[in-house]
């Protein structure tokens, strides 16, 4: 990752607390870890917690784990964990040590059977509902289990038996004993081990019993000498068991749990959950498509990891619950594309122009700059031909007062090229135009003297004969309200914007841009930024619209909040 990033990075109460510490000499060095548990693709909520985890460590000197929360084997895959690794290197990250909770399996069930030979933990043989009703309201105490007072050698004894695998699913779990009229419901006897008869992508059949999340994470951190456990404020109510547990275990470091502001944008969902039934229904073709905010999936749309890890630090690190505007996410990417995209000609929906006037046959080689503000990017030859194809806007036969582009009768300039006047206007037996008739002005080429005569209008345009036909695909807003979802009596699906996607089969774009590969962006003159998609080929082009050259959904966001 460039130092630019870090360099200007805005301050925040979590940087703020760790510089004060480190001035204290309260640590050597900060680390800190990325826990994702790999049971889905990562997706925008995710990255703004892979900027901060990794970018503070490597601004003050330290280090950050890549650790995996694999203590659910029922629903973890080894294609999510090579998905996660696969979108961390491409925000631009190197963990130090790539880590496991299944790594510390063992480390994690001699913890509870200290806590269970100390007194703290019990083995309890109620079912889940029983556990459930039990544990109380806001405002009415948890109610002690039974077995709360169980003997420490026999609960010792059973859950033993329960390692063994003597137990079936639900026969019993284990509990820490902490308080069951807490205000904090997490400390009412929590559930720590559950019996799950359920191979384990890496540990095998090895185990049977697996701890649950708040028990594997605090003491996860502690093992790998983590310092500063930064999670998202949902987590906020988990602390208290994470420092209780760290408390009462023998664990060999201290971690600090701090909690931030996840992640909201507007126009989308960032809910496991509710991505995972989008794919599942088919409302997407798959997590990597490009409406989706997964970050494989914003990537395949021809999002840059520097626009993502700029946005992550624009909006700033703070404790207060807010929606990010989509259109910021989007500006990012226009900021950083504006420099680094070459400028190539595409048409997008054509309509044929016949210049009268130019030689058939004949092909003449325009000069073209790649990019207008930067000459390093040089300069390409573009084919200007007798026959050529504009956009469809680009002609209005019936054209109000403030219409400049083409009419019949009016003149435009060709990008790059000269005037032309359309004289002839040609259609089909529907009425329909199929093609003009123009004539350009030879004198109004560059470099002669009537290069200098003004026209209102200036369109882009491809040569019919070299142009290359390709598949584009327009992709917009997955949804059309700002919070799909936040009404509660409708089903979020029903707020899926019936637009968000526009293929376009034949589409004509500059000869030699069939050759680029996913990644290589490119500026399509007034029309936006695009990317080649992973399905295209030189035979078969295709490409994906990252973001418009304007933002045209802000109005409407105004309106709809």
């Amino acid at each position: 990752m460039s130092s630019s990033d870090t360099a200007t990075a805005p301050t925040n109460f979590i940087r703020n607390r760790i510089r004060k510490e480190l001035e204290a000499g309260q640590y050597d060095q900060i680390v800190t870890r990325f826990p994702p548990e790999p049971n889905g693709y990562l997706h925008m909520g995710h990255a703004k917690s892979i900027v901060l985890n990794f970018s503070l460590p490597e601004e003050f000197g330290g280090y950050t784990n890549l650790r995996f929360d694999d203590t659910n084997p029922a629903k973890e895959e080894q294609r999510y964990v090579d998905a996660i690794k696969e979108d961390v290197r491409w925000l631009g990250y190197e963990w130090k040590k790539e880590c496991y909770a299944s790594d510390y399996f063992k480390t994690l069930y001699d913890y509870a059977l200290h806590l269970i030979d100390n007194g703290l933990a019990y083995i309890d043989s109620q079912d889940a509902d029983a556990i459930r009703e039990q544990r109380g309201t806001l405002t009415e105490p948890g109610i002690p289990s039974p077995d709360r007072d169980r003997d420490p050698a026999e609960s010792r004894d059973l859950f033993e038996r329960m390692r063994a695998g003597e137990f079936e699913d639900g026969t019993y779990v284990l509990r820490a004993k902490i308080d069951m009229a807490a205000p904090n419901i997490n400390l009412r006897d929590p559930v720590i081990y559950r019996i799950r008869h359920q191979a384990h992508p890496r540990t095998g059949t090895k185990w049977c019993i697996y701890p649950s999340y708040d028990f594997a994470h605090g003491q996860s951190d502690a093992i790998e000498q983590i310092t500063h456990s930064l999670c998202t404020l949902e987590f906020e109510d988990h602390r208290p068991l994470y420092d209780w547990l760290i408390e009462h275990l023998p664990v060999s470091s201290r971690p600090y749990q701090i909690e931030f502001s996840r992640l909201n944008l507007d126009f989308t969902v960032l809910s496991k959950r509710r991505l995972t039934r989008l794919v599942e229904e088919g409302h997407v073709d798959g997590w990597d498509d490009p409406r989706m905010p997964t970050l494989a999936g914003i990537r395949r749309r021809g999002f840059t990891p520097e626009s993502i890890r700029n946005f992550c630090t624009e909006i700033g690190v703070t404790k207060s619950e807010s929606i990010i505007p989509f259109g910021e996410l989007e500006r990012n990417l226009r900021d950083d594309l504006n420099v680094r995209a070459p400028r190539r000609m595409a048409v997008l929906r054509p309509l044929k122009l016949v210049l009268t006037n130019f030689p058939a046959g004949e092909t003449e080689w325009i000069e073209a700059a790649n990019h207008p503000q930067d000459p390093d990017f040089g300069t390409r030859k573009v084919a200007l031909t007798r026959e050529l194809y504009i956009e469809q806007d680009d002609f209005m036969e019936e054209a109000p007062k403030k219409f400049f582009r083409l009419k019949p009768g009016g003149e435009v300039r060709l990008r790059n090229a000269f005037i032309i006047q359309c004289d002839e206007v040609i259609k089909d037996d529907a009425g329909n135009v199929v093609e003009l008739h123009c004539s350009f002005d030879p004198e109004s080429r560059s470099g002669l003297p009537g290069a200098d005569r003004k026209v209102k209008g200036t369109i882009h345009w491809v040569s019919a004969e070299s142009a290359v036909k390709a598949e584009v695909r327009l992709y917009d807003r997955l949804f059309n309200i700002p919070h799909p979802g936040g009404d509660k009596a409708r089903d979020f699906v029903e707020h899926l914007n019936p637009e968000s996607l526009e293929v376009l089969e034949d589409a004509r774009l500059e000869a030699g841009i069939e050759d680029a590969k996913p990644g290589e962006h490119f500026q399509f003159e007034r029309l936006g930024y695009f990317v080649p998609d992973p399905d295209s080929t030189p035979e078969r082009p295709v490409f994906n619209r990252a973001v418009t050259l304007r933002d045209t959904w802000a109005k409407l966001e105004k309106q709809l909040r």
